[in-house]
């Protein structure tokens, strides 16, 4: 235990005799069911830490939420330890001239950190004596114009200087990390500079960014994508503690809600593998997917929304959160009812994401297609890349058989491979393509088309590529590319499987997949090993590499059926 908390806890009886201050961090929990299975499983969780046994990921704001729910002093006692011994810490590596813990990975983890400082500030000031907040003010507060001011960045007295990357993008995952930490210290501390700087230039940003944003999602991908569920949290503790709804200032929410229904393959078992997959390559469905959902049931304000999310809810394989650090968030209303989405397919303009399927049944072809910005770095070098899943996935990034899930290039993407010198062509980020999408009435074959040539920003190798994809009533799907090359530029269109391939001619079969070269004429169809070239990092998977010429390809994907 800390020397420097010791006077704190002599000082806890007294203190508790005083009726607390109104929380500033005004979260809204009259909501949550105190008799509850999860709450139950919450609170045994808290207990075990308070009983000296805490679980991987526990935080102060664990103990800190508990308190507000039970009233039970002994879980204030346990997050002002906490917070204290990472101020401590931090206070001795800046006397050691180091940066502290919270300056890790440029300032990653501030929102956690501070925010469970700022949660503890507030919720436990009875617990705390004025020597001791003060210190944690002079840390939080360093902290945060260390993040907004990174070239002036300073522990101590030593210039500790860093990129600032992220501050300035409200589409990245760290930005969500300072606004978590700015707003809660803001709100814990009612910082009239940090509140008015909320409200006048970090909020409307991101309000903006959201509302430009059309189809819901995130442009980092699904890997990254699933950092909104910090943002939709803050959504939640700005509406509750200062009455404004950040949610209702565009329809992103409502979105992003109807995007992962859709991202959904129909098993309910895993979602399209878009971008970075750095928790995990395979793409399953886990404890983040669950908590964004309930994050944004909990904001929306139609009743179609909500009703959807609900649905959704029932549906995924993970029916409670998996580990002790999410448990606090089966806390919100996962609701009951709703029903499946009327329509077959959803088109995210705005992250150029199409989903589409052939029903809402287990057994349905379900397919993803992308054309759109490539703007952000987890993002990957799939513009006009197709998945597509039945009972299994058929056709697939390779990137989800890999150990890292941060294989960026073209050649794990179901694209067309441009090789010039024996290099390959790469997409550049910086750049948009464009989509189109329509349907042959209800429930007929569904076009989409998109211009693949601005992903190569220029570059003279590939002069134009236009990829048409159709996919039928049945889930068969027909892809067509027009393109043209440079002299000395070759054209390969390739499609990820993840069982070996057996070539006949033009026609190939993997596992459940039937491929089908319709044109050109004259073509030679291998396959790729992918565990060959590097079995560290890819553990499986084939690539079917299709050459020929004369600027265009046709081929028919249908499943084993």
């Amino acid at each position: 235990m800390s020397p420097r908390l010791l006077p704190a806890l002599v000082l806890v009886p007294l203190l508790l005799a005083a009726a607390p201050a109104p929380a500033a961090i005004g979260l809204d929990l009259a909501a949550i069911d105190t008799r509850s299975a999860a709450y139950r499983r919450y609170q045994a969780w808290v207990d075990a830490a308070v009983a000296g046994r805490p679980d991987y990921g526990f935080s102060a704001s664990d103990a800190a939420y508990l308190y507000r729910l039970s009233e039970d002093d002994r879980y204030c006692t346990l997050a002002v330890r906490l917070v204290d011994e990472q101020v401590t810490a931090a206070e001795q590596a800046i006397a050691e001239g180091r940066r502290p813990a919270v300056a890790g990975d440029s300032y990653l983890e501030a929102g956690p950190m501070i925010g469970a400082l700022a949660l503890t500030f507030d919720w436990c000031a009875s617990v705390t004596d004025e020597a001791q907040r003060t210190r944690w003010r002079t840390y939080a507060e360093r902290t945060l114009t260390n993040i907004w001011q990174p070239a002036a960045a300073q522990w101590g007295e030593r210039p500790f200087a860093w990129t600032g990357w992220g501050t300035d993008n409200p589409g990245n995952n760290y930005y969500y990390s300072f606004l978590e930490a700015t707003m809660t210290w803001a709100l814990a501390s009612d910082s009239a500079p940090w509140l008015d700087r909320l409200r006048t230039r970090l909020l409307p940003a991101l309000t903006a960014y959201a509302g430009a944003l059309p189809g819901g999602g995130s442009r980092e991908g699904t890997g990254y994508g699933t950092a909104q569920m910090r943002l939709f949290a803050l959504y939640r503790l700005w509406r509750d503690s200062t009455g404004e709804d950040l949610a209702a200032a565009n329809t992103h929410l409502a979105d992003t809600i109807r995007f992962w229904v859709h991202a959904t393959v129909p098993t309910w078992t895993q979602f399209a593998p878009l971008g970075d997959q750095a928790r995990t390559s395979v793409p399953e469905i886990y404890d983040y997917h669950r908590r964004l959902m309930l994050e944004a049931r909990a904001l929306a304000k139609d009743d179609a929304s909500r009703d959807l999310a609900s649905w959704w809810l029932q549906h995924i394989a993970v029916k409670r959160m998996a580990h002790g650090f999410n448990y606090r968030y089966d806390l919100l209303r996962a609701g009951s009812g709703g029903h499946a989405p009327a329509a077959l397919d959803y088109f995210a303009e705005g992250s150029g994401r199409l989903f589409a399927r052939t029903g809402w049944n287990r057994d349905a072809a379900w397919i993803a297609f992308t054309a759109g910005p490539y703007v952000e770095s987890h993002a990957h070098q799939d513009q006009g890349a197709f998945l597509l899943f039945r009972d299994g996935w058929l056709a697939v990034t390779e990137n989800i058989w890999t150990r890292s899930g941060i294989q960026q290039g073209t050649e794990v993407h179901n694209v067309l491979r441009f090789v010039r010198n024996g290099a390959t062509v790469a997409q550049r980020e910086g750049t948009t393509s464009r989509m189109t999408v329509t349907r042959d009435g209800a429930g007929g074959t569904l076009h989409a088309t998109a211009d693949l040539t601005p992903a190569y920003g220029g570059q003279a190798a590939v002069r134009s590529w236009e990829r048409r994809l159709d996919f039928a009533a049945d889930g068969t799907v027909t892809v067509g590319d027009r393109y043209a090359v440079a002299d000395g530029t070759r054209a390969i269109f390739q499609v990820n499987v993840p069982e070996r391939p057996v070539i006949d001619g033009r026609e190939v079969r993997a596992g459940a997949l039937r491929l089908r070269v319709l044109a050109p004429a004259r073509v030679s169809v291998t396959a790729h090993d992918w565990h060959g070239v590097d079995a560290d990092e890819f553990r499986s998977g084939w690539r079917i590499d299709i050459e020929g010429e004369g600027g265009e390809y046709r081929v028919e994907l249908a499943t084993g059926r």
